[in-house]
């Protein structure tokens, strides 16, 4: 079964970490981008480069900045497959934004 896992952390939260722990996260990264659960994962530009697309009363609203101003940002996400929920947690709970104060979100994938 395929699990999208998506990558929430606070803007700049990179930056702010140690050179050690971005040296030890970027190799983390580079060992779930290697594995062969994988099946595609994308880094997202910086927040504010986000345009948002919107129907109201029968117009399109396009606006500058992300769909929700929260404090937590969408950074990235990859699709994995996984043989059960378990499965894909274990993989999220790889991902080195956990370790750092962010969050990775589990949804399973529907099928078409």
């Amino acid at each position: 079964m395929q699990y999208a896992l998506m990558f929430y952390s606070e803007p700049g939260a990179g930056e702010a970490l140690s050179a050690a722990d971005r040296d030890v996260a970027r190799a983390d990264f580079s060992e779930l981008l290697h594995d062969p659960r994988l099946v595609v994962g994308a880094q997202l530009a910086p927040v504010e480069s986000a345009t948002s697309v919107r129907a109201h009363a029968g117009r399109t609203l396009v606006t500058d900045g992300p769909f929700a101003n929260t404090k937590e940002v969408l950074g990235g996400l990859v699709l994995v497959e996984a043989a059960d929920l378990d499965e894909a947690l274990e993989l999220a709970a790889a991902v080195p934004i956990v370790r750092f104060g962010g969050v990775v979100e589990v949804r399973p994938v529907v099928a078409r």
